[in-house]
């Protein structure tokens, strides 16, 4: 990566400021993928290793801090109603037009990263030339079915224990904490210890929470956000941009939570990391960045 340039700035949305970086240069011959963290409330760090495809394949990879997380502008009062959908796609078209890249782009989202593409890409914008689903559910329905499914599997004590705080409204409880880790090891990332980039996506988290627990809730599995009855499925059908998805074997984005990607967007291809969780750009880094490069290639 030595001989990769990159820049950071800020993008003036609103009041407010979103962080982004940019590794490589912009130019005609490669497209420039935007690639957004999921959550909604994570950070850019957690999905850091895309930047590596710049050294791959000379493409230009823009990372982003969303409103309300990482180095963007944080608003720790700002409550639910805030918290939308909308707001997000106005971030992100305001970032396109900031980098004068709207008229052509790839974009990958990551779990919440790849509802908001979704929601970006049925909207059909004329820049949009690729599209990467990481991990991410069509209907949170099925969601947080699935996730409590996989729950089921976990230890008795484990469960129990998870239980017990729910049903008190601990949920800040180191106890529960330490029993959540639990399903994370399994079903999120399956790299013991977690990598550096990972471990401090989740300690910013913990310092604030605000988007993650308005929209989603206290954990993966207790969905009690603004998000609990999302849905995209019957809206699939009009993405009209190539469209690649990817999950791991061991995914809490369970084949069923992602099989609506598959049956609904035209031509979307699906690849499955069989040593992966929900992080395959970590667990199985070279393969995951030389998937999406190949398939990002032709489009260049």
């Amino acid at each position: 990566m030595a001989d990769i340039t990159s820049r950071e700035g800020y993008v003036q949305f609103g009041d407010y400021r979103t962080w982004y970086r940019v590794t490589g240069t912009l130019s005609p011959e490669r497209l420039p993928l935007v690639v957004a963290h999921g959550g909604p409330g994570c950070t850019h760090d957690y999905v850091d290793s895309f930047k590596e495809i710049a050294a791959l394949d000379g493409r230009p990879v823009i990372h982003y801090d969303q409103l309300g997380n990482g180095n963007s502008t944080r608003l720790p009062d700002k409550g639910p109603d805030f918290w939308t959908v909308s707001l997000f796609l106005e971030e992100l078209d305001c970032l396109l037009k900031h980098l004068g890249i709207q008229d052509r782009y790839a974009f990958l989202g990551q779990s919440w990263g790849g509802m908001l593409g979704s929601e970006h890409a049925v909207r059909r914008p004329p820049g949009l030339k690729a599209f990467v689903i990481a991990n991410s559910p069509a209907n949170m329905r099925t969601w947080v079915a699935e996730a409590n499914r996989l729950r089921k599997e976990l230890p008795a004590d484990i469960q129990a224990t998870l239980l017990r705080h729910e049903e008190a409204g601990t949920l800040t409880d180191p106890e529960y904490i330490a029993a959540s880790r639990a399903f994370y090891d399994r079903h999120v990332c399956r790299v013991v210890p977690w990598p550096e980039e990972v471990a401090r996506t989740f300690a910013i988290m913990d310092e604030d929470n605000t988007v993650y627990r308005n929209m989603n809730g206290p954990t993966e599995f207790h969905v009690i956000g603004t998000l609990k009855d999302w849905s995209i499925e019957d809206r699939l059908h009009s993405i009209i941009a190539p469209t690649l998805l990817i999950s791991g074997r061991y995914d809490e984005a369970t084949p069923l939570v992602v099989q609506p990607y598959v049956e609904n967007v035209p031509g979307c291809r699906w690849v499955v990391f069989e040593n992966s969780s929900h992080m395959p750009h970590v667990e199985e880094k070279d393969l995951c960045l030389r998937t999406v490069s190949d398939f990002l290639r032709e489009f260049d």
